[in-house]
């Protein structure tokens, strides 16, 4: 059964500060079981020509996916990223990306979610696609 998004475990302290999200300005905006929405600065996520890197909103779209599926698993299954792609349709150079997590599929072993990342104007920049594998057991982290 899904869990309440009040509900989600707290990430360990050791574990909380300085993370890639944190470093890429990444912030959730809300939750639910029909969407995950959150946002990223493209300032100091950039590639070398002024862009917003590919990669930053890779990081966007997965944050947001795996987040959707772990308010589908948890607490009797832990989502892991399995497999993420990325169409990327428009450039952004200032501002914020915006993005979206809606589930596809939602099942007892996998999940599937389309993210669609937009820039300040609502202009889709990037579309992804992230499939969870549901595990029985969480990663061991040492």
């Amino acid at each position: 059964m899904p869990i309440d998004p009040a509900q989600l475990p707290q990430i360990p302290p050791e574990h909380a500060g300085g993370q890639l999200n944190d470093r890429m300005g990444i912030e959730i905006v809300s939750l639910s079981l029909d969407e995950v929405v959150g946002r990223m600065p493209v300032a100091g996520n950039l590639q070398p020509f002024g862009l917003l890197h590919g990669g930053a909103s890779g990081v966007l779209a997965e944050t947001l996916g795996s987040t959707l599926s772990a308010l589908h698993s948890l607490p009797e299954r832990f989502p892991v990223g399995l497999e993420l792609a990325c169409t990327h349709h428009r450039s952004a150079t200032k501002g914020h990306v915006t993005g979206t997590a809606r589930p596809i599929h939602v099942g007892r072993s996998t999940s599937t979610s389309e993210i669609v990342l937009v820039d300040d104007d609502g202009r889709r920049v990037c579309t992804a696609k992230l499939t969870c594998l549901h595990r029985d057991t969480r990663p061991l982290v040492s």
